[in-house]
């Protein structure tokens, strides 16, 4: 077992230093919330914020309340019927793609999770192993042994996007088209001075998206997005507009989690030796081993949108009808009331893939998340198989160059230097790191 690397930090946080970074999303609290959610979950566990939108926001960081609440109908997350929210928090622009499941209460949303589930199978999942393994491999081969290679883009960003762009029947060229707008989307989404480029995105995916539904429905294959024109569903069939906002989310969620887990999984691991080493000889305890890194520093740090229906009562707390609920997911994975020594990586840690809050909890339980187990599975064993003594390649190995920005809707690496082979890289490989 490891802890977690000591930071001045850890001294502890006054409530109101606490509140004032989650409110303001400072740079510290990007690079490590951890000091600021355990002094929420001690002293105001459901705590009033007020962000620079303007809406009162209750954040969630204890385990026991996250947990009740992912699963409350009384919380909830439907865009139309929280459409002033919705313009505050993410601008006019994009609804086309954002009305999906993710953006739906029942019924609606029930009967497109019901939809997106038949294509979605156990048996379609699992028989994607062998390709999956040979864009790792392929990858890998890519990567150069002789210095230093950023992990991120060689490896953990390229994999989850090829997967879920065969899936979606998104080959080619126009991957690279696709990809190069959702990146504008992506950059733009939170900032008002890049309006123009957000709406011309937007406008550039919807379309394409649509054209690409025609052609399927023209000349279908067996990918996913086939099975979902094809399919006959006993609920209303998907439409052309449900379609290009299903093909959006799967896009979306599809891959920058799945990418930014394996980076963090790497991270983990690379920092905790004990843990590495404990893992490579006894491969049985990847399954668990993946499930406690998920839990240790997932890639979702606060769930997607959420809002209160009416008075919402939990811990002695009223959320008030219509204030946004932002649940500290990677809090409450931190919750020693829930998780003994939870700030300790420790893969004999039992009963996780059923306790941790890593793909959420109730009716909006990540969908995907058994190819995100899969790709992890198969990214981690085809890296310990080739490399098995790869080290961080950064001067400073306790403290990783995480996502920055003014939403911690995220948790992952901007970058990831690794040494896959020690012994064939140069030796002054961390000058300039």
């Amino acid at each position: 077992m490891t802890t977690e690397p000591t930071t001045a930090a850890d001294d502890g946080l006054a409530l109101h230093e606490a509140v004032a970074a989650a409110t303001k999303s400072t740079p510290e609290y990007r690079q490590c919330p951890y000091p600021v959610y355990r002094t929420l979950r001690e002293q105001a566990p459901i705590a009033k914020l007020t962000p620079g939108h303007g809406v009162d926001t209750y954040l969630i960081t204890r385990y026991a309340d996250a947990h009740a609440l992912l699963a409350d109908p009384r919380i909830g997350k439907d865009m139309h019927e929280g459409i002033d929210l919705y313009h505050a928090l993410f601008g006019d622009l994009c609804e086309a793609l954002d009305d999906n499941l993710l953006f739906a209460d029942p019924p609606r949303h029930t009967r497109l999770r019901h939809i997106a589930k038949t294509a979605f199978t156990p048996r379609h999942i699992h028989a994607l192993r062998p390709h999956i393994e040979e864009l790792a491999h392929g990858l890998l081969d890519r990567c150069p042994t002789d210095r230093p290679v950023d992990l991120m883009q060689a490896f953990a960003l390229p994999l989850p996007v090829m997967v879920i762009c065969e899936l979606l029947g998104i080959v080619g060229q126009e991957r690279t088209e696709v990809l190069k707008w959702f990146a504008v989307v992506t950059r733009s989404r939170f900032s008002k001075d890049l309006k123009g480029d957000l709406e011309e995105a937007e406008i550039w995916l919807r379309d394409y998206f649509a054209r690409h539904i025609h052609r399927t429905r023209l000349r279908p294959t067996d990918d996913f997005l086939s099975m979902l024109v094809e399919t006959p569903h006993e609920e209303e069939p998907l439409t052309d507009d449900e379609l290009v906002s299903m093909i959006w989310v799967l896009l979306f969620a599809g891959h920058k989690t799945t990418t930014l887990q394996i980076g963090n999984c790497v991270y983990s691991l690379l920092t905790h030796p004990e843990q590495f080493r404990a893992v490579r000889e006894d491969r049985a305890l990847l399954p668990q081993a993946i499930e406690e890194m998920q839990r240790f520093e997932g890639s979702v740090e606060t769930s997607t949108f959420r809002y209160a229906l009416e008075d919402v009562e939990i811990g002695g707390i009223v959320i008030p009808k219509g204030a946004v609920v932002q649940i500290a997911l990677s809090s409450a994975n931190r919750d020693p009331e829930k998780f003994p020594d939870p700030d300790t990586l420790d893969f004999t840690r039992e009963g996780l893939q059923s306790s941790h809050l890593g793909f959420g909890y109730g009716a909006h339980y990540c969908l995907g998340a058994p190819l995100a187990r899969l790709e992890l599975e198969i990214c981690l064993t085809a890296l310990f198989d080739r490399f098995p003594d790869m080290v961080l390649a950064m001067p400073t190995q306790a403290e990783g160059d995480w996502l920055k920005g003014p939403f911690p809707a995220f948790r992952g690496l901007e970058r990831l230097p690794v040494a896959l082979d020690p012994s064939r890289t140069v030796d002054d490989w961390t000058a300039g790191n």
